[in-house]
């Protein structure tokens, strides 16, 4: 047996067990019935955890047949969101968490994980304008000195972003460059000192009177007891004229993305799910959300599966678990969520294109792509196809850049932040 640990960390030796890593591979855990393994368990799981290094000058990911890639000059901190504005202007929210409390070596662990793969730095706390002037672009500081901005939408003239604690809004008018009024808050988010699954994903309903607000847990399986879960792993539903909220889904551990599904209107979520139970799972998923829809976490995964190590046990919940629509295979690490209607790329239209950020829980890797799933009847279908490869090196060894938001730009290219390159790629048809 082989333990896949950090070199760098002989701490991390003592804590770790050892595993043989994945024996499926993942298209066997894609589409709406992944096969799940036993579940193992792990006081510090083994990790596999690539090494950070920069693109170099002049390359690129690789994309699919017919597509080309570029790169929008910009001077960025930790692109993580990204919102094209009516007029054409990119809005790019910029942010690497918050500070925790170290309470467990597994904390102190990860945080030098974050270093050595590229993860780590300051982020800008603040949200950049980009703006292409005849072929150039511009780059502007639209908001400064914000807390861990993700989620971003306009409604009529008014801006709102999820900060990693409460929901604000500014004003905005077509065209400007900066925004320096005050924030007004619409409501507080679960924050506070402790504040894990930092990012709060964000969706204005169609007529605009309502917000939907993914906001993770607090923990991989309840470690924090409890009390740190109140309101988490959950989509909120805010009213955006009064601040008003309540849970309109629950038990979905980290809702990262959330988009309309454009045949049927249903709101469509991506999911990061639990780790420390093996390379093999818990299968990342796709889902359609339903309204006081409880999705499992902790007490099961994938629908009904028990997960033991939640307790007490809740066999009255457990029942009531909704199966996810579509897995996308194990510690994938989905960011971004985008349902593509342009021209540009006609066989990508009335489909998702999902970032796959990638994380260190399994061996070998997973994730670091951006894929599409078709979709058919208001449903996804078939395989995840790869669009957009090559932010990890072959040899899985090093990692030039991790996909997080997408957004689909009046030109009809997809846009995608990444966050470790510090980037904005933009993939569209090549002819």
């Amino acid at each position: 047996m082989k333990c896949h640990l950090i070199s760098a960390l002989g701490l991390a030796a003592l804590l770790s067990g050892c595993d043989n890593g994945a024996t499926l591979d993942p298209q066997r855990q894609t589409g709406p019935n992944p096969e799940l393994p036993q579940a193992q368990n792990f006081f510090m799981p083994p990790m596999q955890v690539p090494e950070g290094t920069p693109w170099k000058e002049g390359e690129k990911p690789k994309v699919a047949d017919g597509l080309k890639i570029e790169k929008i000059p910009a001077k960025l901190m930790h692109p993580r969101q990204l919102y094209v504005l009516p007029n054409g202007d990119v809005l790019v929210a910029e942010a690497n968490g918050v500070k925790n409390p170290v309470t467990a070596p597994k904390q102190l662990i990860m945080s030098l994980v974050q270093k050595s793969s590229g993860k780590g730095g300051p982020g800008g706390n603040r949200i950049t304008l980009l703006r292409n002037v005849n072929g150039k672009w511009e780059q502007h500081l639209f908001i400064e000195n914000l807390n861990a901005p993700f989620g971003m939408q306009l409604i009529g003239n008014t801006l709102y972003v999820a900060n990693a604690d409460s929901l604000v809004k500014f004003p905005y008018q077509t065209g400007e460059t900066a925004i320096r009024t005050p924030p007004e808050e619409v409501t507080e988010l679960p924050g506070k000192d402790l504040n894990h699954h930092w990012t709060k994903s964000l969706l204005a309903s169609p007529d605009g009177s309502k917000l939907y607000v993914g906001v993770g847990s607090n923990s991989n399986i309840t470690e924090n007891g409890m009390g740190a879960e109140l309101g988490r792993a959950a989509v909120w539903e805010v009213d955006a004229a009064s601040g008003a909220s309540r849970i309109y889904a629950s038990g979905i551990r980290n809702p990262t993305g959330l988009q309309w599904e454009p045949q049927t209107g249903k709101l469509w979520a991506i999911a990061n799910e639990r780790d420390e139970i093996g390379s093999d799972l818990v299968p990342d998923y796709l889902t359609s959300v339903q309204d006081k829809g409880f999705y499992g976490w902790p007490y099961s995964y994938f629908g009904q599966h028990v997960d033991e190590r939640a307790q007490p046990q809740r066999p009255d919940l457990v029942a009531k678990a909704i199966k996810p629509d579509y897995a996308l295979s194990s510690h994938v690490a989905p960011l971004g969520l985008l349902f593509y209607g342009a021209d540009n790329m006609p066989q990508y239209r009335g489909g998702a294109f999902i970032s796959e950020h990638g994380s260190w829980n399994r061996t070998p890797l997973n994730g670091y792509k951006v894929v599409w799933v078709k979709f058919e009847n208001g449903k996804p279908v078939g395989q995840p196809q790869p669009v957009v490869t090559g932010f990890l090196t072959e040899d899985e060894k090093q990692v030039r850049g991790l996909p997080v938001g997408l957004a689909t730009d009046r030109q009809g290219g997809v846009l995608i932040a990444d966050d470790a390159g510090n980037a904005i790629w933009r993939i569209s048809a090549a002819q």
